[in-house]
């Protein structure tokens, strides 16, 4: 499905850790310790961290997300045969206001917001996003998390939240497209509603729709975005060169 910059699109919805904050930095630093001790390489931990922290969520749905960071962290000791100390276990439990952003998140959101609402769909809990959110340069319009929603993406009830405060909004879903990196959590269950997607591919896996790795789960199917793109810069450009004029509701 093409996607019309000019006329076609009034809202970007995107989510949070991966696509603007680089979380897999985040996690690999504020687990460090715990890390070292274990004995495991980064991608190793973002690998054990992708396997236990999805089943956590779909355990616990209403679980808020430090303490989802927690649980996880506990589970990989379990596999890695090393127990976190409780110091370790509070200290990533309360990291996700220390994760970084992206380069060239905030630089994007800034021009994206320009030309269109914007909107965060995030696995998270309020007070976190809040944190991440001013890191970015407050640039978003509606802020939808799953402490709010009540459940964890990929579940469809989180992307059925959001459509639902955009149409409040006077923004229906045929004119919204969804940004994200990770495929299992976003792209699939996006698509599976009919909504336009991009995937924001920030490991560098090309426009193959291969599984994302680190500290994403692999897709559950092969369902293809409308659009790749390597950076979120990329799809700042992308709009630009499109010559899309001035947001439709400007704040």
């Amino acid at each position: 499905m093409a996607i019309d910059w000019r006329s076609g699109v009034e809202a970007l919805s995107f989510d949070c850790y991966g696509t603007l904050i680089d979380w897999e930095t985040g996690i690999v630093e504020a687990a460090g310790p715990w890390m070292r001790r274990a004995g495991l390489e980064d991608e190793a931990l973002l690998v054990l961290f992708a396997r236990h922290e999805t089943v956590v969520q779909s355990e616990s749905p209403t679980l808020a997300y430090p303490r989802v960071l927690a649980e996880t962290l506990r589970r990989l000791g379990g596999e890695a045969e090393c127990e976190p100390l409780e110091p370790e276990i509070t200290s990533f439990a309360s990291s996700v206001a220390d994760w970084p952003a992206f380069a060239d998140s905030e630089g994007a959101l800034g021009v994206l917001g320009e030309h269109y609402d914007l909107a965060v769909l995030s696995n998270i809990d309020n007070a976190s996003l809040a944190a991440s959110v001013q890191r970015l340069g407050n640039p978003f319009d509606l802020l939808c998390t799953a402490q709010t929603i009540g459940s964890y993406k990929p579940d469809r009830r989180n992307f059925e939240f959001l459509l639902e405060r955009l149409d409040e909004r006077g923004i229906s879903a045929s004119r919204l497209v969804h940004v994200a990196q990770s495929r299992y959590h976003d792209i699939e269950p996006a698509s599976e509603l009919g909504l336009r997607t991009v995937w924001v591919d920030r490991r560098g896996s090309g426009a193959t729709h291969s599984a994302n790795g680190g500290a994403t789960p692999a897709a559950r199917t092969d369902v293809k975005a409308d659009l790749v793109v390597r950076s979120l810069g990329e799809l700042a450009e992308m709009v630009l060169e499109a010559g899309v004029g001035a947001r439709r509701s400007p704040t």
